[in-house]
């Protein structure tokens, strides 16, 4: 069966949205169950996330020379300077490998300082440079037309309701992610 969800952007432009059209039930298998990828909300957040990713990633390259991972700790050191990397990882779920390899990168291009905080030669202070902020200014425009554009097909009220829907769902993350769940 085919997933119109997933490829909605090769659709002919006279197609009607997969939304709109009958929904088909998943074939039965003898393998046993498998997921509706139109209902399963997990898949839903990952594609998207991985689709909204991938096509940052190109664009923020080609035009700012930033990937999204570098985008993503530069936003949050402009919202949070000074801050360390365990702060980092914390806020946008990365482990501690890939944010070190993003920092050093970032530094040695001249976008971010990191300095070694005096009261504990353990703990670094990370701040973006005046370089960074500048990339920073010009990506964030970018940042939020591609929110917009994506965002485009709901009302006003429909985006506050998406907004609270997605905070409640990061906030409940605990019950999938708590290490007493099996």
């Amino acid at each position: 069966m085919p997933l119109g969800l997933w490829h909605a952007a090769s659709q002919k432009p006279d197609m009607p949205p997969s939304s709109t059209r009958a929904r088909q039930k998943p074939a039965p298998t003898d393998a046993g169950p498998t997921l509706d990828l139109e209902r399963y909300v997990p898949a839903f957040i990952t594609f998207i996330a991985n689709k909204l990713s991938n096509s940052a990633t190109a664009f923020y390259q080609k035009q700012f020379g930033v990937n999204v991972t570098e985008w993503r700790i530069m936003s949050l050191l402009a919202i949070e300077p000074g801050i360390p990397a365990s702060r980092i990882c914390h806020v946008i779920g990365f482990d501690k490998g890939p944010v070190s390899r993003t920092l050093a990168g970032l530094e040695k291009r001249g976008l971010i300082s990191i300095r070694t905080d005096p009261n504990d030669g353990r703990t670094h202070s990370i701040s973006l440079s005046p370089r960074g902020r500048a990339t920073h200014d010009k990506v964030i425009v970018a940042a939020f037309e591609r929110e917009r554009r994506l965002l485009s097909c709901l009302s006003k009220d429909e985006r506050e309701v998406l907004i609270d829907l997605l905070r409640r769902l990061h906030e409940n993350l605990g019950a999938v992610t708590d290490s007493s769940y099996s």
